[in-house]
């Protein structure tokens, strides 16, 4: 193989496919980028099994071929080339030549041979949608993934997609996110996409008015748009029946701005530690009351808000009750609570509803007093 490309744009699909190498692989071949060059153009491939990132460059394909070249040296010399082209030849002898300006490498490629074909899905397409719209649900659901892999299915996404809509779901136990788009599919289906998978579709599929193409079958995602082919396994099994913890009514509603209330749980915030995770006592009357105390101190802080119905004092973890606040994206969200212990919906206000319709809703569970 022999290809003379630019040198950014080289530069720029190394560091994409990268984001799928593993770092350190039971199979050597995975450490490395498949290079594809044929006709007018460089296709490169990074994967673990898991999830596999596919782009292609225009390159100047002098002799067409195949190699299997170490991810992280390749980004990191590549990058800090000089030039602005770039030229590779493999030999036969296992060996890379790199050039770029005055700077020339020879470093040793892996086999081609043993580098794992990514899995063909023939999956059907399901929807396309703009790219802006996709990473907002994607980014204002996936703080509440959980962490927890005893319990695998919740470290990913419901995407439940209908003829008209789709719904986006995550949650780790302790706080749940539904995100809802008008969309028109072309088939019906509920799949539980890995996190780590949409990080990497809202990283590299970026450009807001880019059209993304998303299909699937029982076992496979792909998505495909700015470049990129985002292939990934699905997670298989049963994802919690989130509608059934979802509170119906309640007792008192508070419509609350958003920048001030989360400067007021930060100030209080400073006195809860790793070892010192004392909730926020949280009590919502004729305005907002905070307070909380651990050994290092205690405070009392309060803001104005609109509070109608009971009052009501409510245990948080400070973090869990932030993440949802600043996931938002809004100016003034409503708070509705049916009492100490039920979970508490966190509801955009009516300024930020689209078409008259809620584009979120979270939930987060109170903390318990210990002498409750």
């Amino acid at each position: 193989m022999k290809i003379i490309c630019t040198r950014t744009l080289l530069s720029d699909a190394i560091a994409g496919v990268s984001r799928a190498v593993s770092g350190r692989s039971s199979i050597p071949a995975l450490e490395g980028i498949l290079l594809q060059a044929e006709g007018f153009q460089l296709t490169l491939t990074g994967h673990d099994t898991e999830i596999g990132i596919i782009t292609t460059i225009d390159a100047n394909v002098i002799e067409p071929g195949q190699a299997v070249i170490p991810a992280r040296l390749f980004g990191d010399l590549v990058r800090r080339m000089n030039g602005e082209e770039i030229e590779i030849t493999t030999t036969m002898n296992g060996m890379a030549n790199i050039k770029g300006a005055s700077a020339e490498f020879d470093i040793a490629s892996l086999n081609v041979d043993d580098y794992p074909l990514l899995p063909q899905p023939g999956a059907d397409e399901a929807l396309e949608m703009k790219a802006g719209v996709l990473t907002e649900m994607i980014s204002r659901t996936l703080y509440a993934v959980s962490q927890d892999e005893k319990k695998p299915v919740h470290t990913g996404e419901l995407f439940s997609i209908t003829k008209d809509k789709m719904t986006v779901v995550a949650l780790d136990g302790y706080r749940l996110a539904i995100t809802e788009q008008e969309i028109q599919a072309e088939k019906e289906l509920d799949i539980i996409i890995p996190a780590k998978t949409l990080t990497e579709v809202s990283r590299l599929m970026a450009d807001d008015e880019d059209v993304v193409k998303i299909s699937a079958n029982r076992h496979f995602v792909v998505f495909r748009a700015s470049g990129y082919t985002i292939i990934s396994r699905l997670i298989e099994g049963g994802f919690l029946d989130y509608k059934r913890v979802i509170p119906q009514g309640h007792n008192t509603r508070v419509l609350v701005e958003v920048k001030p209330f989360m400067e007021t749980i930060e100030r209080a915030s400073l006195i809860i530690t790793e070892r010192l995770k004392n909730p926020l006592r949280i009590t919502f009357g004729d305005n907002v009351l905070v307070r909380c105390q651990t050994n290092l101190g205690k405070v009392q802080d309060h803001l104005e808000a609109q509070v109608e119905g009971e009052a009501v004092e409510i245990g948080f973890n400070n973090r869990y009750l932030l993440d949802a606040l600043r996931y938002s994206g809004c100016e003034k969200v409503i708070l509705e609570l049916s009492g100490p212990l039920s979970p508490v919906k966190v509801l955009p206000s009516e300024d930020d509803l689209k078409d008259g319709k809620r584009p979120f809703q979270f939930l987060v569970l109170p903390v318990r007093f210990k002498n409750d």
